[in-house]
């Protein structure tokens, strides 16, 4: 919508509509700009700021859930958290991401294909979940 200009300008002021007041329903963002002496150039800069606020919410937005996703990869680092332990004593190595028991021998000879291939699948199976929740 249009408004009056506030300030010194003398009888244009009161007479010219020249201020421009935004109003971005779905985000409930208002702008109000009445910087130059045209009412299409104070409509030019009110939409440029709404959309580098528009642009700025959604950069947050992406920001955060990107940071939230790598903390759910990377964690805290507690020893709570371990991945795996190896057990000499019974020659096995226990994934706790996968809650399997592998052969030791296996990992120290470098046969590390099968662990690889579980991980990508349990994650490819917390991918889907993701997606059957969103839907």
């Amino acid at each position: 919508t249009t408004a009056r200009s506030s300030g010194a300008g003398g009888q244009n002021v009161n007479k010219v509509e020249s201020a421009i007041d935004l109003f971005h329903i779905p985000s409930g963002i208002r702008i109000f700009c009445q910087q130059g002496r045209s009412q299409l150039h104070n409509k030019e800069l009110a939409f440029q700021m709404l959309r580098n606020k528009l642009y700025d919410l959604q950069l947050e937005e992406q920001r955060a859930n990107n940071a939230a996703i790598r903390q759910s990869q990377v964690g805290t680092g507690s020893r709570s958290e371990k991945i795996r332990t190896y057990n000499w004593k019974d020659g096995r190595c226990s994934d706790h991401r996968l809650n399997k028991n592998f052969p030791l021998q296996t990992f120290l000879g470098g046969e590390v294909e099968t662990i690889i291939q579980e991980c990508i699948f349990k994650d490819q199976q917390e991918k889907l979940k993701e997606m059957v929740e969103s839907d």
